[in-house]
C-alpha cells in the first residue's frame, strides 16, 4: 500500500523536474492559505455573531413559544427523509462503523451549537428517528416503496399548517417566516411544483398538437429569455393586477409563481434531453404489445428519460435552492436576507465574513446533500 502511494505520486506530482517544482510552490502556497484562514478562524473572528443569533439563522422571528411546531415539522421532514434513503439505498446496512459517525456527528452539533436543554434533546429525539426511519426502510422497502410518493404529498398540508396555522392552531402570519424556515419552504414547494410542470411542457414541447407544441416553444424560450430577479419582480407586481380586487396574494405565494414559472422552462428542456435519448424502436415496440399513447409515455418513456438526465434535474433543484437568495430582493426575509438584518446590529456591524462563511455552509450542505443522493441514484439498478 505505501508503494502504491509512492509510485502514485512520483507518477504525477514528481514525474519531471517542472512538475516538482510547480507540486512544492503549490504545496507552499496551499499551507500559506491554510495556515492564514486557520489564524483569523481562531483569532480573529467574532463567532459570537453565530451563536448570538443562530436562533434568527434558523427560523427568523417565528414566535418562540411556537418553537414546538417548528420541531415537529423537523421531524416530520428528516423521518421520511431517511425513511425514503432507507428505500432507495437499504442495501447499505447500518453498520457499526456508520452509526457510530452518525452518533459522533449528533455528539458534535450537540456540543457546538448554542442549544437550551429542550432543544438538545429534541434534535436527540430526531436522531433516533432518523436511526430507526432508515432501518425500517431498507427492511419493508417493497411495502413502503408503492405508497412513499403518497405519503410526501400528505406530509406538506400538514408541514404547512404547523408552520401557517389556522384550523385550531394559532396563525403566524408569512412577514414571520424568517431565515433558513422560509428558504427551505420556498425551496421545497418550488421544485415539488416546478418538476411536474417542466415535464408537461417537455411533452408539450415533442407534441404533434401545433397548439401545445408552440404555446409550450413559446413558453420556454420567453421565460429563459428572462433574468429570474425579472421574474420575480413580474411575480410580485403583476400578479396582483391580473388577478380581480377581491383576491389578494400573499407575497409568499406570488414568489413561490415566480420561481416556479421560471425553473419549469429550464425543467422542461432538461427532460426534453432526456426524451430525444430514447430509441424510436422502443416506443413502437410498446404500442405494437397494444399501448396507446398516455401509457407509452407514462411506463415506458418518461422512466427512462427522467433515469436518463438526473444530473441535469438534481442541478436545477440545487440552482433553484440557490436561487432562493434572491427573494431578499423583493422583501422576504429568507436565510441571506435575515443575514443582512443580523450585520445591521451595532455590535455586530462589519462581521461580513463570518456571517456570510456560515451561510455559505449551509447552503453548501444542503446542496451537497441533494448531489450526493442523486449520484447514488444514478448507481441504483
Amino acid at each position: 500500500m505505501i508503494n502504491y502511494q509512492f509510485s502514485w505520486l512520483r507518477k504525477n506530482l514528481f514525474s519531471t523536474w517542472y512538475n516538482s517544482v510547480l507540486t512544492v510552490v503549490c504545496l507552499v502556497l496551499l499551507f500559506w492559505v491554510v495556515q492564514g484562514i486557520l489564524i483569523w478562524a481562531t483569532t480573529q473572528a467574532q463567532w459570537a455573531v453565530i451563536q448570538v443569533n443562530l436562533r434568527l439563522f434558523l427560523v427568523g422571528r417565528f414566535p418562540q413559544a411556537l418553537y414546538w411546531r417548528v420541531w415537529i415539522v423537523l421531524a416530520i421532514a428528516s423521518t421520511l427523509s431517511a425513511l425514503t434513503w432507507g428505500v432507495f439505498f437499504g442495501k447499505q446496512q447500518l453498520t457499526r462503523r456508520r452509526v457510530s459517525l452518525f452518533a459522533l456527528m449528533i455528539g458534535v452539533l450537540l456540543v457546538v451549537l448554542p442549544l437550551d436543554l429542550t432543544s438538545r434533546l429534541c434534535l436527540l429525539l430526531i436522531a433516533l428517528l432518523l436511526l430507526a426511519a432508515f432501518w425500517f426502510g431498507g427492511k419493508f422497502a417493497k411495502v413502503i416503496n408503492p405508497c412513499l410518493s403518497l405519503v410526501w404529498l400528505l406530509s406538506f398540508p400538514v408541514i404547512l399548517w404547523l408552520i401557517g396555522g389556522g384550523f385550531g392552531l394559532q396563525s403566524v402570519s408569512t412577514n414571520l417566516w424568517n431565515g433558513l424556515l422560509l428558504t427551505l419552504l420556498m425551496a421545497a414547494v418550488s421544485i415539488v411544483l416546478s418538476f411536474p410542470i417542466g415535464v408537461l411542457l417537455a411533452l408539450g414541447r415533442t407534441s404533434n398538437l401545433p397548439v401545445v407544441r408552440w404555446f409550450s416553444i413559446l413558453y420556454i424560450e420567453i421565460v429563459r429569455g428572462v433574468p429570474l430577479i425579472g421574474i420575480l419582480f413580474l411575480a410580485q407586481v403583476m400578479l396582483p393586477l391580473v388577478l380581480s380586487a377581491d383576491v389578494r396574494l400573499d407575497r409568499v405565494v406570488r414568489a413561490i409563481a415566480g420561481l416556479v414559472l421560471f425553473s419549469a422552462a429550464y425543467m422542461a428542456e432538461n427532460v426534453r434531453g432526456g426524451l430525444q435519448a430514447i430509441p424510436r424502436g422502443q416506443i413502437e415496440a410498446a404500442k405494437a404489445l397494444g399501448l396507446n399513447s398516455p401509457l407509452v409515455v407514462i411506463f415506458v418513456v418518461l422512466p427512462q428519460a427522467l433515469r436518463a438526465v438526473i444530473p441535469a434535474i438534481v442541478g436545477q433543484f440545487i440552482g433553484l435552492f440557490k436561487d432562493t437568495s434572491l427573494l431578499s430582493l423583493v422583501g422576504l426575509v429568507e436565510l441571506t436576507g435575515i443575514a443582512r438584518s443580523i450585520l445591521a446590529q451595532p455590535q455586530f456591524i462589519g462581521r461580513y465574513a463570518e456571517v456570510y462563511l456560515f451561510i455559505g455552509l449551509i447552503y453548501w450542505v444542503f446542496c451537497y446533500s441533494m448531489s450526493l443522493a442523486s449520484r447514488r441514484l444514478e448507481r441504483q439498478e
